[in-house]
């Protein structure tokens, strides 16, 4: 998927930055390239095994890393939301809300690993 788009004004008047995100998929991992409009590119590699860590600390490593990941996500699909029509866009802003959620569920899980390590 890629999105070309350098502004999007929304239905409430305000600007958005939007930038490229592309996926290419492989077959244990993916890549997330991000073209922002001022011509900065970054990318972020994955690569995912289908086995449980080896370790607590890989596994917790994992978690934090794959929290922050999601939350990155739920912010680029808030800032997208603003592409679209009020129905659409609100769906989207919906998906979000329950992506924090989920998101709120998985720290507070950390928060008790954590805890229980001290």
């Amino acid at each position: 998927m890629s999105t070309d788009i350098n502004k999007e004004t929304a239905a409430a008047g305000h600007e958005h930055e939007v930038h490229e995100h592309t996926h290419a998929h492989e077959h244990c991992g993916h890549s997330h390239t991000h073209t922002h409009a001022d011509g900065t590119v970054h990318t972020h590699s994955h690569t995912h095994s289908h086995s449980a860590a080896s370790s607590p600390e890989e596994a917790l490593a994992l978690l934090n890393y794959m929290l922050s990941h999601n939350r990155h996500h739920a912010e680029e699909l808030h800032d997208l939301a603003h592409c679209f029509d009020d129905v659409a866009g609100d769906l989207i802003h919906d998906a979000v809300d329950k992506l924090g959620e989920s998101n709120d569920l998985i720290e507070q899980a950390l928060s008790l690993i954590n805890n229980a390590d001290a």
